[in-house]
């Protein structure tokens, strides 16, 4: 699998979203990607309370551990890559979670537009 271009959705370098727990399609604690990628994990987000009942709600448990998928569990503030698609739908529900620009893979795009995804942006330190 060939990672597409580390870039990220403002047209910079791609920053690190987290590496504890470490995220990413290559959980490279990054939001690369590939074309392999087919739910486009790319949205560096971090998640709250709200976000992990709904995504559990709608069949997507990311608080349980699963460690044949190497992941930890989430619990609110941690910092995850995301499907776009998934973010998308939370952003419908009303439940979406901060995103961070600097993080987020600009495939991202294709599914979610820019101005949603500065919606939610993240104000603080990245």
């Amino acid at each position: 699998m060939e990672m597409l271009p580390a870039v990220n959705v403002l047209g910079g370098v791609l920053q690190p979203c987290s590496m504890t727990p470490r995220t990413g399609f290559f959980r490279d604690g990054l939001c690369n990607t590939c074309w392999e990628d087919a739910g486009s994990h790319t949205v560096c987000v971090i998640v709250t309370d709200e976000f992990l009942v709904w995504s559990s709600y709608v069949g997507n448990d990311l608080v349980t551990p699963r460690p044949e998928f190497d992941s930890p569990g989430l619990k609110q503030g941690d910092r995850w890559c995301l499907c776009a698609g998934r973010f998308l739908e939370a952003h419908d529900e009303g439940c979406a979670p901060q995103v961070v620009l600097e993080a987020t893979h600009e495939r991202a795009l294709r599914v979610v537009s820019l101005e949603i995804l500065r919606d939610h942006a993240f104000r603080g330190e990245v």
